[in-house]
């Protein structure tokens, strides 16, 4: 059960966090229509309503047609009044989105790769966006590793960004609320967005990627991040007496080739892992990156998983583009802060 805010400053929040989200998810909205959907009274509706078109949030669209009584006027929320900045860190390159309250991006970019230093290089770069785009609000960074409220536990291959308080050293800066996820999380909560909800799907997302294979798994709608903030990092899954899936799955896609296509020994690996995923969780879906696999590739895999486990009990074997998946997750949890935070 969720608690109640504790406070009258935390319930104003509340109030404002819920006409921002609710205006973004009908399109537009009457004070009565609020009401209802907020379980708040009609003054205080039109009280916050009033704060916010002041502030320029929201704005005035005319009335609706009577239906006997007096008409209502319509409200519809500024999706441009905040912007937020989606960055994600990979071995090759950085990838940002510059995007308003609708999701809408304002602007795409990349730039080199900046996992080699502490924040700094990453840093300079949130400065010279906010610099371009004065209305940002919120930031929500990408990393391929493992995340703890915002502080980077396991990050290997990179030595400098590991146990860094990302998101607090950004949050100091900046001024900014802040959210840092791992690259997984995030790409599975972005191809999530894109279902219809009323499924309620199990997911696990697999990326051999860059920086060796992670994987996101998402049940009942949340992300699933472990007692430790462990979660998908699948290269530990042990496949045999000697070898574990990380070390099983080179010989067919050496560590740091982007875009390659997995071998036999590769596909097996896959299919023990989806094996093992069925027989703990059981997901509806296992999705890949389509620039990693084919169909015959997945068709392949399949045949493989029915040698562990029954057939009838395996997920369906979906390919996704993983960098959109990644950035509209990012986006999603940016704009959440975004319409959670602001005053």
């Amino acid at each position: 059960m969720n608690e109640l805010p504790a406070t009258p400053k935390e319930m104003k929040q509340v109030i404002r966090s819920g006409i921002r989200s609710t205006l973004l998810a009908m399109g537009s909205a009457t004070k009565a229509e609020l009401s209802g959907k907020l379980g708040v009274s009609f003054p205080t509706v039109s009280k916050f309503l009033a704060e916010l078109k002041e502030a320029g949030e929201i704005t005035a669209i005319g009335m609706d047609d009577s239906s006997g009584g007096r008409r209502a006027e319509r409200y519809v929320y500024n999706p441009d009044v905040m912007l937020g900045l989606a960055v994600f860190l990979e071995r090759t390159e950085t990838n940002y989105v510059i995007y308003n309250c609708f999701g809408e991006a304002k602007e795409e970019g990349h730039s080199p790769t900046m996992l080699g230093d502490a924040g700094d290089s990453l840093a300079e770069l949130i400065e010279e966006q906010i610099n371009r785009f004065p209305k940002i609000r919120s930031l929500a960074i990408g990393v391929p590793g493992a995340v703890n409220q915002g502080r980077i536990i396991h990050i290997p291959a990179y030595e400098a960004l590991q146990n860094l308080d990302l998101k607090g050293a950004l949050e100091k800066r900046f001024g900014f609320p802040v959210v840092v996820e791992n690259d997984m999380n995030a790409a599975v909560l972005g191809y999530y967005q894109s279902l219809d909800k009323s499924d309620n799907p199990s997911l696990v997302y697999l990326y051999f990627g860059q920086n060796g294979p992670g994987a996101g798994i998402l049940i009942n709608g949340d992300v699933v991040r472990g007692s430790t903030f462990f979660s998908g990092e699948v290269s530990y899954v042990s496949q045999d007496e000697e070898r574990n899936f990380g070390q099983a799955l080179l010989p067919g896609l050496p560590m740091g080739v982007g875009k390659a296509r997995i071998g036999a020994e590769g596909a097996d690996a896959v299919s023990r892992l989806i094996a093992t995923c069925t027989a703990l969780i059981n997901p509806h879906t296992v999705v890949f990156c389509h620039d990693e696999v084919s169909e015959s590739l997945l068709n392949e895999i399949m045949a493989r998983s029915a040698q562990y486990v029954p057939a009838e009990h395996l997920p369906r074997l979906m390919m996704s583009d993983w960098r959109r998946d990644y950035l509209n997750g990012l986006q999603h949890l940016g704009l959440h802060l975004m319409i959670s935070t602001s005053r």
